[in-house]
């Protein structure tokens, strides 16, 4: 069997970064998948599957969207080993990718892609150029879908990112929240003045830094929440004010 990171390892003198090198990796039962903030030459999220002993990786400059009417840009990138689905630190300057990764989300998938009623494996789905799958991660939920789209004037592979219409889906553009924390560790990035600004959200009237709060899903009751740190437990909130859209979320039935 080919190694598949020979270009990861290529990128990476693993004396000098933290990342795994990826060298006795085992697969899991299930099929994990991670979608990390990475603040490197500019600020993006890398999605990663694991597919065929490896982590398929695209890097998502806009992150995802729980509207279905959005088609979020995915850049493929080398694949990742699976190891790499845990990895948080802060890559060192003069290496591929410098700057911190934290885990965003993480959790399992499970693929839903069928022709004539029979799934069509994960890996060949890749090769024809589309995936659905169902993820089951901490904040994202649902079905989902990967395209890849006719190569550009520039010749690079693309590919698109879309939310299935389900009752995970969300019906105006709410991407990604703006907090710094991590699910894995629950640490922040170090204080870095070249990241401070990006990594550490401040209050609009003082602007000092303020401590970071998830919005949750709660199903039963079909609203957003989030964390009420003064009080010790989750109050219902309208996250107008958090995103850009005039009005607070609603659920699709």
């Amino acid at each position: 069997m080919p190694d598949n990171l020979t270009a990861y390892r290529r990128k990476r003198d693993f004396a000098k970064t933290p990342e795994p090198s990826g060298r006795g990796d085992r697969r899991g039962r299930r099929r994990r998948f991670v979608i990390q903030k990475h603040d490197a030459t500019s600020l993006h999220y890398d999605f990663r599957l694991e597919v065929d002993g490896v982590l398929k990786s695209w890097a998502l400059p806009k992150g995802p969207s729980l509207d279905p009417r959005d088609k979020r840009l995915a850049m493929p990138t080398e694949d990742h080993p699976l190891s790499y689905v845990d990895f948080e630190g802060v890559i060192p300057e003069g290496e591929y990718g410098a700057g911190p990764v934290i885990v965003w989300d993480t959790g399992t998938y499970r693929n839903l892609t069928e022709r004539d009623g029979k799934e069509v494996p994960v890996e060949q789905a890749l090769k024809e150029g589309h995936l659905s799958f169902w993820l089951e991660g901490k904040k994202l939920r649902g079905g989902w879908s990967l395209r890849r789209v006719p190569l550009g004037r520039d010749g690079r592979e693309k590919w698109l990112l879309v939310k299935k219409d389900d009752e995970f889906a969300i019906g105006f553009g709410i991407a990604v929240d703006v907090s710094g924390n991590a699910y894995v560790t629950g640490k922040r990035p170090p204080p870095n003045r070249r990241f401070r600004r990006r990594w550490a959200p401040t209050s609009p009237t003082t602007g000092e830094a303020t401590t970071p709060s998830w919005p949750r899903w709660t199903p039963r009751g079909r609203r957003w929440t989030t964390p009420d740190t003064s009080a010790g437990r989750a109050s219902t909130t309208a996250l107008a004010s958090r995103w850009t859209s005039p009005a607070a979320p609603t659920c699709r039935r």
